[in-house]
C-alpha cells in the first residue's frame, strides 16, 4: 500500500499493520473505524513524531483538525499533555467513530479529546498551548500561525494549497518556486515575531506538501 493513498482504510487493510509498534496499533484502530484515507494516517503520524521530539506537554490545539487523528496521536506520544481540542468549521459526522476506536484501544484518552465546531478565530489560545495544523488550506495556515503568535504559544504547521496570488512571497518567487517562497516568508515572519524557528520535512512519498514549520517564543 502506498503511503500517499487516498483510499479509505478499512478492516480489509488490517493485515498491512501486523506489528506491535505504536504506529501499527494506531493504524489498526484507524482501519477499524473506516473513516480516513491512508495518506492522512501517515501525515498525522509523521508530523506528530517530529513535533513531539521538540515539544512536550501543553494542551494540544488541533486547528482545522477534521477527524482529529493528529490530536489523538499527540496525546498517545506524550501523556503529559492534559487534553487536546479539535477545532474545525465542520466536524465530519464520522469523527466520533474514529475517536471511539482509538479510545477503545487506549482508555486513558477518555474525556481528554474535545471537538469544537467553529471557526478557529473563535477559540481562545493560551500561552502554554501547542497550536498545530496539518494541511490547513492556503491562508488558513497563516491564521493558525497568527493565533499562536498572538497568544505567545508554540506552533507547528504543515502547509498546503499555497495561493500565490493572495499570499506573501516577500518577492522571493524570482529565485525559488512560489510555494517555497510563501513558506520561507512564513518562517521569516515567525522569527521577526521573536520566535525560534525550526524547519523539518516529512517523507515526500506521503505528500509533496511536506514542509513542517515549527516555532516557539524566545
Amino acid at each position: 500500500m502506498e503511503k500517499s493513498t487516498r483510499s479509505r482504510l478499512t478492516e480489509k487493510q488490517l493485515s498491512a499493520f501486523p506489528g506491535n509498534s505504536l504506529f501499527d496499533k494506531i493504524a489498526r484502530a484507524v482501519c477499524r473505524a473506516g473513516t480516513l484515507p491512508g495518506k492522512e494516517l501517515y501525515e498525522s503520524w509523521e508530523t506528530a513524531r517530529r513535533v513531539r521530539r521538540k515539544y512536550r506537554g501543553g494542551r494540544v490545539m488541533d486547528l482545522a483538525g477534521g477527524h482529529g487523528l493528529l490530536a489523538h496521536i499527540m496525546l498517545l506520544l506524550d501523556d503529559t499533555s492534559p487534553e487536546a481540542i479539535v477545532v474545525d468549521a465542520r466536524i465530519p459526522k464520522n469523527a466520533g467513530r474514529l475517536s471511539a476506536s482509538l479510545i477503545d484501544r487506549w482508555p486513558r484518552l477518555i474525556n481528554r479529546i474535545q471537538y469544537i465546531e467553529s471557526g478557529i478565530d473563535d477559540v481562545k489560545i493560551l500561552p502554554d498551548d501547542l497550536v498545530m495544523s496539518v494541511h490547513a488550506c492556503g491562508q488558513l495556515t497563516d491564521q493558525v500561525i497568527a493565533l499562536a503568535v498572538k497568544a505567545g504559544a508554540k506552533v507547528a504547521v504543515l502547509p498546503c494549497c499555497h495561493h500565490i496570488a493572495s499570499s506573501d512571497t516577500n518577492g522571493l518567487e524570482g529565485w525559488i518556486d512560489g510555494p517555497l517562497a510563501v513558506d520561507v516568508t512564513r518562517a521569516a515572519k515567525l522569527r521577526a515575531a521573536g520566535y525560534t524557528v525550526l524547519t523539518r520535512t516529512i517523507p515526500d512519498d506521503i505528500t509533496p506538501k511536506n514542509r513542517l514549520l515549527m516555532g516557539h517564543p524566545g
